[in-house]
């Protein structure tokens, strides 16, 4: 967007400005609210912007009927090039894990590239919690010819097909890239965990509950959404492992507790 500006140069003649026409693809003008008189030596500031409709360069003119000049009165000359928005594009459209045992990973990976100009990518999202995302720092900027590297991975936590996608949400002209993604979790988990808890005194919506092989933590969040029971089954556990739990309760807010007492399991060897 520009900004032009009219002056009434004119010592004891006010100006007034009756009509304007724009002519040109992609170019308009704002700020003026005609007929507008100017008296001697005052002025106008209204706004040019330029939406290009396609690539290349474009041209226009703004012509301004007043009464201090002729028919028309005064002219501008506009231009402005368009081009082509960014494109977030993924080197693989859909990804096939083929078959993994339940409890246990498999990633692959997949390259983003930017065409056209920099896409900035804003935020990730997955319709299936069995698949993940890793390798991107969000928001994440890919410079127009570059790409960058991201890992997916399958855990599956039960037997059978699994499907999903992940979506990310960027500037660019495509607004999304969607990867596919399929999988099939083989063999029931051996072994389970149950947890129950005490209803929390205070008025909650939920439980989330974490996870660790180390007692203290760092834990990683089982629930995908919010456990509204006080149970939970934990089916991802291995043979021989030992685990730490904890819960928290979220209130309607959305505001989590602190962390609960701890809980370890020693899950059997086989």
């Amino acid at each position: 967007m520009q900004y032009e500006t009219f002056t009434n140069n004119y010592s004891s003649s006010t100006v007034t400005i009756s009509r304007t026409t724009v002519s040109g693809t992609g170019f308009s003008l704002s700020g003026l609210s005609l007929p507008i008189s100017l008296p001697p030596g005052q002025s106008v500031t209204f706004a040019v912007a330029f939406t290009p409709q396609a690539s290349g360069t474009q041209t226009g003119r703004i012509t301004v009927f007043a009464n201090a000049w002729g028919t028309p009165s005064h002219s501008i000359t506009l231009s402005g090039t368009g081009v082509s928005g960014g494109q977030l594009v993924s080197s693989a459209s859909s990804l096939n894990f083929g078959t993994v045992s339940v409890g246990n990973s498999k990633t692959l990976t997949a390259a983003l590239s930017a065409s056209g100009s920099s896409v900035t990518i804003s935020s990730a999202s997955t319709t299936n919690s069995e698949f993940t995302l890793a390798g991107l720092s969000l928001p994440k900027t890919i410079t127009a010819g570059q790409s960058v590297s991201v890992t997916l991975t399958f855990t599956p936590r039960a037997s059978g097909t699994a499907s999903g996608s992940i979506s990310l949400a960027s500037n660019a002209g495509n607004i999304l890239v969607v990867e596919s993604l399929t999988g099939s979790g083989t063999g029931a988990a051996q072994h389970s965990v149950g947890l129950s808890w005490i209803p929390s005194s205070s008025p909650v919506v939920g439980y989330n509950i974490y996870r660790s092989k180390t007692s203290g933590g760092p834990y990683t969040k089982l629930t995908p959404v919010l456990e509204p029971s006080t149970n939970y089954v934990d089916i991802s556990v291995q043979s021989g492992q030992t685990y730490y739990y904890v819960n928290t309760a979220v209130d309607s807010h959305g505001a989590e507790s602190k962390y609960s007492t701890q809980l370890r399991a020693l899950i059997p060897s086989p």
